[in-house]
């Protein structure tokens, strides 16, 4: 890999993984609802004028069922559910978490008819990122963490149905058009609860400068610099990034809000992370994907989990 694809992807790395972190910065003094405005909106004013000058929204509107379809289970519903549970987890738990989405994703393509074999190093790994689950989770099944935990599993689902309705419907619509016309509906539909639940007063400093970040780092510039490390080194290497922002999101939670690292962390982030790598093992007679050099990176691209 280049020198220019090594840095994008350590950018990757940290722009996934640190959201957790300015979710949890913000639930404390603005309602769910400004909290996803806030990122949605931001990220839609950024990437809408470079969509529309990429080439337009021809495509996203003849395909705009599955792009409703899409938008709901990859932001509607999962930046909703993922920062009403950090009112009750930590940033660093919520993230390692989320790293079982290739484990479900590979569940869930077997049920939809999804035909490749899985060999016995896959099964193991499904098998050993759901103990993982299950060593973090299960110290929290009571009250409110519960609910919360389960609220974060509805984000692992959907974040592992959005990239098949990408990759079966929405083919035509290259990424930067899928992801701000996502960015725009998400926006729009939030945009009345967000002014119905203002804070009575100006959010601190810290708690805007967290919403800014969401907005404008972690989705913005994330989606812009995902695109270009797609081109860079293809979409398998591309997408290794993947199971690099679990550890960013536990550094990130430890070093700026003081949560703790213990074992139980430590131990299911080992299992977590050790099951999805090999529950996405590709098999051996499976030709890599090579770079894509200037053409706009396609909606078969769309399969990270944006937190």
């Amino acid at each position: 890999m280049s020198r220019r694809g090594w840095v994008l992807f350590s950018v990757m790395c940290v722009l996934w993984g640190i959201p957790y972190l300015f979710i949890k910065v913000a639930v404390d003094e603005v309602s769910v609802a400004v909290v996803v405005f806030a990122r949605t909106a931001l990220g839609a004013a950024v990437l809408l004028p470079l969509a529309y000058r990429s080439g337009g929204f021809g495509a996203a509107r003849r395909h705009w069922r599955p792009l409703l379809v899409f938008t709901a289970l990859e932001i509607l519903g999962p930046w909703a559910l993922l920062s009403d549970a950090e009112q009750h987890l930590t940033s660093s738990m919520t993230g390692l978490l989320i790293a079982a989405v290739p484990i479900v994703g590979v569940v869930l393509a077997r049920c939809a008819g999804d035909t490749e074999r899985l060999g016995p190093a896959r099964w193991a790994g499904l098998l050993v990122g759901l103990a993982g689950v299950a060593v973090l989770a299960a110290p929290h099944l009571e009250g409110g963490s519960a609910w919360a935990i389960g609220e974060v599993m509805l984000v692992v689902v959907g974040y592992s149905i959005a990239p098949m309705i990408a990759l079966r419907h929405l083919r035509d619509v290259p990424s930067l058009q899928l992801s701000a016309s996502s960015l725009g509906i998400a926006a729009l539909i939030y945009a009345g609860p967000a002014a119905a639940t203002l804070p009575d007063r100006l959010p601190s400093g810290r708690v805007l400068a967290a919403l800014a970040a969401l907005g404008l780092v972690c989705t913005a510039l994330a989606f812009t610099v995902f695109f270009e490390l797609i081109r860079e080194v293809g979409t398998s290497r591309g997408m290794v990034f993947t199971y690099v922002n679990p550890a960013v999101a536990v550094v990130a939670g430890v070093l700026f809000l003081g949560e703790p690292l213990t074992g139980t962390i430590l131990a299911s982030f080992v299992l977590i992370l050790g099951g999805s790598v090999l529950a996405t093992i590709r098999p051996p007679a499976e030709p890599p994907d090579t770079p894509v050099p200037s053409a706009p990176a396609t909606a078969r691209t769309q399969t990270a989990d944006p937190a």
